[in-house]
């Protein structure tokens, strides 16, 4: 249950989103774990698979991303630090994906699907 609400429910091959907030990530979604020049640790995954999978649909163009990009921004933060990242070290990644990660909310920079022989 997250606080984005979209204005019809979204639902593509690995996540859905519903207009009551409910978001499911399924098994066999692509994803790296946390961007940038960072260590992975628990207390970060969630809250990056979280805020991947929420920009995803806004380069989809199935997520208002002038609407609720911020909103995801703030939501990743609060992740991270219910599962344990000091609020500093929280505030710091908040601000890169706040100041720095507006490009990849756009829908030119869709991640090209490659599919083995």
């Amino acid at each position: 249950q997250i606080s984005i609400r979209p204005a019809v429910d979204i639902d593509t091959w690995h996540i859905s989103l519903s207009t009551a907030g409910d978001l499911e990530i399924r098994f066999g979604y692509a994803w790296d774990g946390p961007s940038g020049p960072t260590v992975d640790s628990p207390s970060s995954m969630r809250g990056s698979l979280v805020h991947d999978a929420i920009y995803q649909l806004m380069r989809m163009g199935l997520l208002d991303r002038a609407r609720w990009k911020a909103t995801a921004d703030v939501l990743f933060r609060k992740m991270l630090i219910e599962d344990g990242m000091w609020e500093w070290r929280a505030r710091w990644w908040y601000r890169g994906v706040a100041v720095g990660a507006e490009g990849a909310t756009l829908a030119e920079n869709q991640k090209k699907v490659l599919v083995a022989p």
